[in-house]
């Protein structure tokens, strides 16, 4: 049987649905290490006295990108953009354009501060606000581009269940008074029997999810054009068989 639907309660779910952090996590701290040790080693360079000529080119070019990647980005929170056609571009966009222009500022700062043209110093509260706006626009980006990424995941993830549901294992369950299920696929079949714990039985279901006390099953024809999702509390008066997929439907009895 599929194991992914065997024991499956909340907390495996929600242990499960945290890899699709992994991508964005590990992107953001490879980019920021390789940021930081970039800005390092620049720094020991200009700490010496030493002005790469990199940074003549450096500076106007993170000024330019920075201002034109923000405006874009600020341009996509309250109208769709071309950045919107792809996953999370409009977020990072704007978070690169913030980030830039921050570095771009704090290096004509510490060129400024080095070479002797420092002016006079700021008030404490404006260093603070301009670092409370640089990481709140970050920030939000950032929150913006995990929730973009997680809904793409989402998606994918639904069409996979999809693609993969054949080959789930065929749940039969059986109930002590009629469930009245008229899902297109599913069939009720009524125990012969008249002193059956269980008189009905049904056909034709796959479960999905097992969370809590909560059965969640999709009918085993179910399409995204016309189908439903069948959500059971799990209770004495439901009893519970999953066959393999590869087992014939036809070598169930009519009747139970």
């Amino acid at each position: 049987m599929n194991s992914t639907l065997l024991g499956l309660t909340t907390r495996d779910y929600m242990m499960r649905s945290l890899d699709g952090l992994f991508v964005p996590m590990t992107v953001v701290a490879c980019a920021g290490l390789l940021v930081l040790w970039g800005h390092a080693m620049l720094r020991a360079r200009l700490v010496v006295g030493d002005r790469p000529r990199a940074v003549g080119v450096l500076l106007p070019v993170a000024i330019v990108a920075g201002l034109a990647l923000a405006c874009a980005g600020v341009a996509s929170v309250f109208t769709r953009t071309v950045l919107d056609r792809y996953l999370a571009a409009a977020p990072l966009t704007l978070a690169v354009g913030v980030l830039l222009l921050a570095y771009a500022v704090q290096l004509r700062r510490s060129l400024a501060a080095i070479e002797g043209r420092a002016t006079a110093g700021r008030p404490e509260w404006v260093a603070v606000a301009e670092w409370a706006g640089v990481f709140v626009l970050v920030g939000l980006s950032l929150f913006w581009a995990a929730n973009d990424y997680s809904a793409a995941v989402g998606r994918s993830r639904a069409r996979q269940l999809v693609a993969e549901l054949p080959t789930y294992p065929d749940a039969v369950v059986y109930s002590s008074r009629s469930l009245s299920l008229a899902a297109r696929g599913v069939r009720q079949v009524r125990c012969g029997d008249p002193e059956a714990a269980y008189r009905f039985r049904y056909d034709g279901l796959k479960l999905v999810l097992q969370s809590g006390d909560q059965y969640l099953f999709l009918p085993a024809a179910w399409s995204p054009a016309d189908g439903v999702a069948i959500l059971m509390p799990k209770s004495d008066s439901l009893r519970l068989e999953l066959v393999p997929a590869s087992a014939r439907a036809g070598a169930r009895p009519e009747t139970c």
